[in-house]
């Protein structure tokens, strides 16, 4: 009886609320209260269509960053940089978005580290000595110059995932492997010990743009993530209507 209760209650709420967002198995999915998700959801879609990222930014990697954005309270900037690894090297897969002013600062293309994967980034670690990326929330803190030039020191936020950053030295910089000539030259770009790395024609411009204490995401359609981390969980891998 009750199962059937709640079910007509989510079929009453997609009817008042055309932008609620389901799985992809198609259950609805009531975060906080149902309202407050409906309202979330339809927030972040009008946020994806006013930056105009159609065809641009996938749209599961976006809500999945800014759900993650919005519940990181520590941060210190209006600045959230999405990493996805779904793309394949050759592609701009690097975005910053300055969410104050609804707008894409940056994209470029991104190294993944050399033991992820080929051209595309498949198997992360949080281990040193894996020289792999690491997937999950960051919050960016302060540069340096070191043996790559200017760098960015990333702080992971979620334990098991990316907690071991700093000491991995983990850090976002600029490397001649990750200009696009490399890859139009060799079908990828080169790939780095698990670092972000940048073409260094857009490395210092970036690295300016998000330093001392914006979010970064770095995201793959790996579920194993989710059911690890401690900022996303599966009800945040969802299909909304756009």
């Amino acid at each position: 009886m009750q199962n059937h209760i709640i079910k007509f209650f989510l079929s009453v709420m997609f009817l008042s609320f055309p932008c609620a967002y389901f799985t992809a198995e198609g259950e609805s999915v009531p975060t906080e209260s149902p309202a407050a998700a409906v309202k979330a959801a339809d927030e972040v879609v009008s946020l994806y269509h006013s930056m105009q990222l159609e065809g641009v930014v996938n749209w599961r990697a976006f809500k999945q960053a800014v759900t993650g954005y919005n519940r990181i309270k520590n941060r210190k900037r209006d600045v959230l940089t999405l990493i996805d690894f779904s793309k394949p090297s050759t592609e701009k897969r690097l975005y910053v978005f300055d969410m104050k002013h609804r707008r894409m600062l940056y994209s470029s293309v991104v190294s993944h580290g050399k033991n992820s994967g080929g051209n595309y980034a498949t198997s992360f670690s949080n281990e040193y000595g894996s020289y792999k990326s690491s997937l999950g929330f960051y919050l960016t803190a302060s540069t340096y110059q070191g043996r790559n030039g200017y760098s960015l020191i990333l702080d992971g936020l979620e334990k098991g995932i990316n907690d071991r950053a700093r000491e991995r030295a983990i850090v976002v910089h600029g490397a001649t492997y990750a200009d696009p000539s490399v890859a139009s030259r060799g079908g990828r770009l080169g790939r780095s010990f698990g670092c972000p790395a940048l073409p260094t024609s857009v490395s210092r411009p970036i690295i300016d743009a998000i330093k001392g204490g914006s979010v970064m995401y770095i995201y793959a359609e790996t579920p194993s993530y989710l059911a690890q981390s401690s900022i996303l969980d599966t009800s945040d891998d969802v299909i909304v209507n756009q």
